[in-house]
């Protein structure tokens, strides 16, 4: 029998569209080429014992490459994001230049084209975005709604709208924010920085945002009301029919247009934690209640939150021990994404069929990644190996961020064996390609 593919991956249990299955996987130029039958390789992996997933895709990291890379860069950005199960990654602009019009997202592509380990696309800030489009920009944002007065908002969302891109917001009001942040000015407890920008702040510009665009993706939702109001305004786009044309992913739909994720450290993490870690868990937006907590678990249970993602934002561990109103905001987080919620799987509070669809299934089609999100003939050999009895302690030192901290330090995690992109064995207790490896998957239009 000749020789046909370049790599099987076998004895292990699939996760496939239709559920796990003990199936090799045949891998041929970087593409599943088929699932099953009597075929022979180059080379076989062995997953005996072990689940093989989706690689994940994290929609949603700040990697500071360019601009400020003593806090992280595009190489151990991505070194973390493959070593905790993420194959690709979705970068935010607000790094220095901000990727606001074609020589600034050029700057970050050549960035990353010669440091990502993993796949990446790059959102465009709310600058040229017509440049943007043409460059290869998907996707707009996270646009910062405080940032921008009401009528700079609407026509930013307008304007990504028509050209047919998705608008992904960050949503608090800046007036709420401002308000509260005067009155509180005098307070220095950490838990003041909840405070001071309120849920009534995400409420307020969720609410404008819903009212101006058809085409939204919400970023890191934090509460429980701010979560209803999503809800509602699904069951109001069903009801007047724009909600026709959803598609269907692991029994979970959600109306076309709008879509919303969550991070792990708004389901894991509250208010209380303050009180052991002060100002390192200054986030925007920030830590909520239990009652939040638990309320968010319940819409990534449902499905009505589509999508898990890192909200990677690293800084050093002196910047983050300054004074709370001083701090920078954001924590550390694509490493231990996937393996805090397989652990969360091991404990029953959320299935496998929920969490693959939250960090591959549907990421890939909210962000267009036509080749990426499943196990299946004709798709990226993007896959992750994990060993779901292998229970460890989440450990900083362990860790490959720049950032050198974690807000999960000794928390239970299951961190996958092997990280396998484009078929090509990325991570494997260490890193196994070139800095460069990576590759860019926005549509270049020149």
């Amino acid at each position: 029998m000749d020789i046909n593919f370049d790599l099987a991956v076998s004895n292990g249990r699939v996760f496939t569209p239709q559920g796990l299955k003990s199936i090799e996987i045949w891998i041929r130029e970087g593409r599943i080429a088929a699932l099953g039958g009597s075929h022979r390789a180059a080379e076989r992996i062995d997953a005996r014992g072990m689940l093989v997933l989706p690689g994940c895709i994290d929609a949603h990291v700040h990697f500071r490459d360019p601009g400020q890379t003593y806090k992280e860069d595009w190489l151990t950005g991505s070194v973390s994001a493959a070593a905790g199960g993420v194959s690709t990654v979705i970068d935010q602009p607000n790094t220095d230049p901000r990727t606001l019009d074609r020589r600034s997202f050029e700057l970050k592509l050549q960035s990353a084209r010669a440091r990502s380990v993993v796949d990446y696309c790059i959102n465009g800030g709310p600058g040229r975005i017509e440049e943007l489009k043409k460059a290869g920009v998907q996707a707009i944002g996270e646009i910062f709604s405080y940032e921008h007065s009401d009528t700079d908002l609407a026509g930013i969302l307008a304007r990504t709208r028509g050209l047919g891109l998705l608008a992904t917001v960050h949503a608090e009001d800046g007036s709420i924010i401002r308000e509260r942040a005067d009155e509180l000015s005098e307070q220095h407890d950490p838990s003041v920085h909840s405070l001071a920008r309120p849920v009534e702040a995400e409420l307020r510009a969720i609410e404008k945002v819903l009212a101006w665009s058809d085409r939204l993706h919400i970023c890191h939702l934090s509460s429980g009301p701010g979560l209803r109001l999503i809800e509602r305004a699904r069951q109001k786009r069903a009801l007047e029919g724009r909600g026709e044309g959803a598609e269907t992913t692991g029994g979970h739909s959600s109306p076309a247009g709008l879509s919303c994720e969550v991070t792990t450290h708004h389901l894991l993490l509250n208010v209380d934690d303050y009180r052991r870690q002060g100002s390192y868990l200054k986030m925007n937006p920030p830590l909520r209640s239990q009652a939040d907590n638990e309320r968010l678990w319940d819409g990534l249970r449902t499905g009505s939150i589509d999508i898990l993602a890192s909200d990677h934002a690293p800084h050093l561990p002196e910047e983050k021990a300054e004074e709370i109103w001083e701090a920078p905001s954001g924590v550390p987080g694509v490493e231990t994404m996937l393996p805090l919620m397989l652990f969360a799987v091991r404990r029953n509070l959320l299935s496998l069929e929920r969490l693959v669809d939250a960090l591959a299934t549907r990421p890939a089609r909210i962000f267009s990644l036509a080749h990426k999100g499943s196990i299946e003939a004709g798709m990226d050999a993007d896959l992750v190996l994990v060993d779901s009895k292998r229970v460890t302690e989440i450990r900083a030192d362990r860790l490959h961020s720049r950032a050198e901290w974690t807000p999960y330090e000794g928390m239970k995690a299951i961190f996958p064996r092997m990280t396998i992109i484009r078929g090509s064995v990325v991570w494997d207790d260490g890193l196994e390609v070139e800095p460069g490896y990576g590759r860019f998957q926005g549509m270049q239009l020149q």
